[in-house]
């Protein structure tokens, strides 16, 4: 008899917007090895920020999230701050960013670029 599935879910979700986003920027530049890094440091009005960098190199302790192609690392400091979360993007008033919708957030600033725990 095998062991039941268990499923895990995704560490970090990515909507469609971020996808198409990255993919697009990914492919601007010709290299199919970029991927968008994703990590909060310590800052911003609320305590710690999220950051956005693409990538081609990979630490081993990163976490790997592959969408349709689109590949999203998450260094293992971030991991448990961004556990849960999706990363969107979006265009409006403020500019177009990518944005983290992060349910471990107790608090965030005005802007959505800063948050506590």
């Amino acid at each position: 008899m095998s062991a039941p599935e268990v499923y895990t879910p995704d560490p970090l979700q990515v909507s469609q917007a971020a996808l198409a986003k990255v993919k697009s920027l990914v492919e601007e530049e010709g290299n199919p090895d970029l991927m968008l890094r994703v990590y909060v440091t310590g800052g911003g009005c609320s305590g710690f920020q999220y950051g956005f960098t693409f990538d081609e190199a990979l630490a081993e302790d990163d976490t790997i999230v592959d969408r349709d192609g689109v590949k999203v690392v998450l260094d293992a400091m971030s991991y448990p701050y961004l556990a849960g979360s999706q990363v969107d993007y979006q265009e409006g008033l403020q500019g177009a960013r990518f944005v983290v919708n992060n349910p471990n957030a107790t608090t965030t600033c005005g802007c959505g670029s800063s948050f506590s725990v």
